[in-house]
């Protein structure tokens, strides 16, 4: 089995009188990509500064690589790309990769790292004249000038363009492919969807949700949307299998994961009277909603 090169083991962090981080436990593996969402204050930024050393946790345990937050050992295996990445303005993209190269003590290819992050026309342009989507490349080329074990990028898409989403994560996919453990905080629901294998969600200080997308829906429970679109009669469809009339058309139901294939074979046995068939499973915003909202009373999560 696969060790854990980020571990995090009952984090509790209290702030004043407010508990930010409640007993959070979470893992990522070499190679994997794993998305923390909640809503704002939900304690994402804070268990990121606590993986970076940058705020002590009240109890519990953070272990990075075998060594412990804030260590030479953890700082060395950990590369981070905050949501607001900032860098001096007067020098060039090559002169801040090759700052950062010496001071790592690495002997990088700049340009090489330059070019896979899609800055091999601006490489001796000064940072001034960057857009944020270009600073937001060129803090990805810092982050895989170490060969990290571990990964945190804080909102890494914000203010993109979809070409250069696409790009980022692309280049994000191979950072995993190296074995780099990839932590990304994110708002950005429909990306993280397709291109991360785990979601991992946090509620005011608490884990409330950590697996697949797949084990997430079918721990919510939440119904499958089954939509019919009629050869000719769309009222008898539904009158045989319930339901919604859609545009006059189409007979939309739902169902839950369990009666899925009940359901499917009751349409399968409509024959011709079914032109098409559309299925929806529930998408990560519905899971979002269902595992971030407050819990109303007597309810089960």
């Amino acid at each position: 089995m696969t060790a854990d090169v980020l571990k995090i083991s009952n984090a509790t962090k209290d702030r004043g009188k407010a508990r930010v981080l409640s007993d959070v436990s979470l893992t990522v593996q070499p190679g994997e990509r794993v998305a923390l969402l909640g809503h704002n204050g939900a304690g994402k930024s804070t268990l990121i500064k606590a993986v970076l050393g940058l705020t002590p946790i009240g109890s519990g345990a953070i272990c990075i690589d075998g060594a412990a937050p804030g260590s030479t050992k953890a700082r060395r295996a950990t590369a981070y790309l905050p949501e607001a990445v900032s860098f001096h303005p007067a020098l060039t993209g090559r002169e801040q990769l090759t700052l950062f190269a010496k001071l790592d003590g690495a002997k990088a290819d700049v340009a090489g790292l330059l070019d896979r992050v899609g800055l091999s026309d601006a490489l001796d342009r000064r940072i001034g004249t960057y857009s944020k989507g270009m600073r937001q490349r060129l803090g990805l080329a810092q982050v895989l000038l170490g060969k990290p074990a571990v990964a945190l990028l804080d909102e890494p898409t914000s203010g993109l363009d979809p070409i250069s989403r696409q790009d980022l994560y692309a280049i994000i996919d191979q950072l995993a492919g190296q074995g780099t453990a990839v932590l990304i905080a994110s708002h950005a629901l429909t990306e993280v969807e397709a291109r991360t294998d785990r979601i991992a969600i946090m509620r005011k200080g608490e884990l409330v949700a950590d697996d697949t997308l797949t084990g997430l829906s079918r721990r919510a429970g939440l119904p499958i949307r089954l939509r019919v679109r009629a050869a000719t009669d769309a009222d008898a469809i539904a009158a045989q299998i319930g339901g919604q009339r859609i545009n006059g058309a189409s007979v939309e139901l739902n169902c839950s994961p369990e009666d899925k294939m009940a359901q499917l074979r009751r349409i399968t046995d409509l024959g011709a009277a079914v032109a098409d068939l559309e299925i929806t499973p529930p998408k990560l915003e519905d899971l979002y909603r269902h595992f971030a909202q407050e819990p109303k009373e007597g309810d089960v999560s």
